[in-house]
C-alpha cells in the first residue's frame, strides 16, 4: 500500500508529486497526461518565476521537474486514468486500468476542462484569439477591442482584468440580468467607461481570417442580428469537472466542485485532499493550484505521520 496517491498531471498534481518526492512519501501518480489546461494555451505570462511561456513549454519543464525528483519514490503511471476511488480497510484503492492501485492517502487533483463555445468558427479560432483564460492570455489583447461571453462572476472578473489594459470590453450576456456574479462586482465593473453589457444576446458566429476580426450576435428577445469587430474572444461559460473518480464518496458542491477546508485543503472524508480546479475554492489559477496542492502535501505529511 503506498502512503498517497495523487491523481491529476496539472500544476497542482505536479506540485505535490515533487512535494511528495521531496518528503520520501512512497507514492503513485496517476495522470492522463501532464500539464493541465494550460496546454491549450500559446503563451502564458503569469507562471511565478518565468517571463512567458507557451503551455506546451510549461508542460514539458513540469514533467522534467517531476520526473527529476521521483527516483525510487513516485512511481509514475502516466497515461493512465483513475476511474474510480473507493474507501477500503486501511485507505484507499483505486481503480486504474483495471487494476487495483491501494493507498493510505488520496489528493485528488483531476481538474476539468472549460465548457467550449459551441457556435460557428469558435473551433478554428480556438488560440487565434478565441481563448479560454483572461489571466493568461488577456494582455496579449492590449489596446484592443474584446469581447467577454458569459456573465457570471468568471465573465466579471474576466472583464475586470481585461479593462485595465484593453480598449474596450463587452460582455455578452444571455439573460436579462446579473443574477448569477455578485452585485458588487457587477456595479464595480459596469462603472467602468470602456466596459459594455449586451443583456438578452448570443454569440452566433466567431470571424476571421487568420485572426478573430469579430462576432456575429443576435437579441434573443428581439430576434435582431448584428456584427461586433473585436480582436479578442474570452470565453467564461462555465468549467465542466473531472470528479467522478470521488462522486458519492466527498462532499461536492452544484458544480461538481470538491469542497475543501480552505487551511488544509482536506475533503469531507479523512484521507482525501483536493486541490486545483477540481476543489471549490473561489480563485482557480495556476499558481494557486500548485500553492494549494503544496499546502495539502504539507498536511498530508503530517497526518500520515500521526497514524
Amino acid at each position: 500500500m503506498y502512503d498517497l496517491a495523487i491523481v491529476g498531471g496539472g500544476p497542482a498534481g505536479v506540485a505535490a508529486g515533487v512535494y511528495a518526492a521531496r518528503k520520501r512519501l512512497k507514492t503513485v501518480f496517476i495522470a492522463e497526461t501532464v500539464g493541465g489546461q494550460s496546454t491549450d494555451s500559446v503563451e502564458i505570462q503569469n507562471w511565478i518565476g518565468t517571463q512567458k511561456i507557451s503551455g506546451l513549454d510549461l508542460a514539458k519543464q513540469l514533467e522534467a521537474h517531476l520526473k527529476a525528483y521521483t527516483a525510487d519514490v513516485v512511481d509514475l503511471k502516466l497515461g493512465a486514468r483513475a476511474e474510480k476511488v473507493t474507501k477500503i480497510d486501511g485507505g484507499f484503492a483505486l481503480d486504474v486500468k483495471g487494476e487495483k492501485i491501494e493507498a493510505k492517502s488520496v489528493l485528488i487533483a483531476t481538474g476539468g476542462s472549460r465548457r467550449k463555445l459551441d457556435v460557428p468558427g469558435a473551433m478554428q479560432f480556438e488560440n487565434k484569439g478565441l481563448t479560454y483564460c483572461a489571466s493568461c492570455d488577456g494582455p496579449l489583447f492590449s489596446g484592443q477591442d474584446v469581447v467577454v461571453v458569459g456573465a457570471g462572476n468568471a465573465g466579471f472578473e474576466s472583464a475586470a482584468q481585461l479593462l485595465a489594459y484593453c480598449k474596450s470590453v463587452t460582455l455578452l450576456n444571455r439573460s436579462s440580468d446579473f443574477s448569477k456574479a455578485d452585485a458588487s462586482t457587477v456595479q464595480t465593473v459596469s462603472a467602468h467607461p470602456n466596459f459594455t453589457a449586451l443583456n438578452d444576446t448570443v454569440i452566433t458566429e466567431v470571424k476571421g481570417e487568420n485572426f478573430v476580426k469579430g462576432i456575429s450576435i443576435k437579441n434573443t428577445k428581439t430576434g435582431e442580428t448584428s456584427e461586433l469587430p473585436a480582436a479578442g474572444i474570452f470565453v467564461e461559460i462555465g468549467m465542466i469537472s473531472a470528479t467522478g473518480l470521488v462522486e458519492g464518496l466527498v462532499d461536492m458542491n452544484e458544480q461538481k466542485k470538491i469542497k475543501v477546508d480552505a487551511k488544509t485543503q482536506r475533503t469531507s472524508v479523512e484521507g482525501i485532499w483536493s486541490a486545483g480546479d477540481c476543489s471549490d475554492g473561489l480563485y482557480h489559477q495556476n499558481n494557486i493550484a500548485a500553492g494549494d496542492a503544496v499546502k495539502a502535501l504539507e498536511d498530508i505529511y503530517y497526518w500520515l505521520r500521526a497514524r
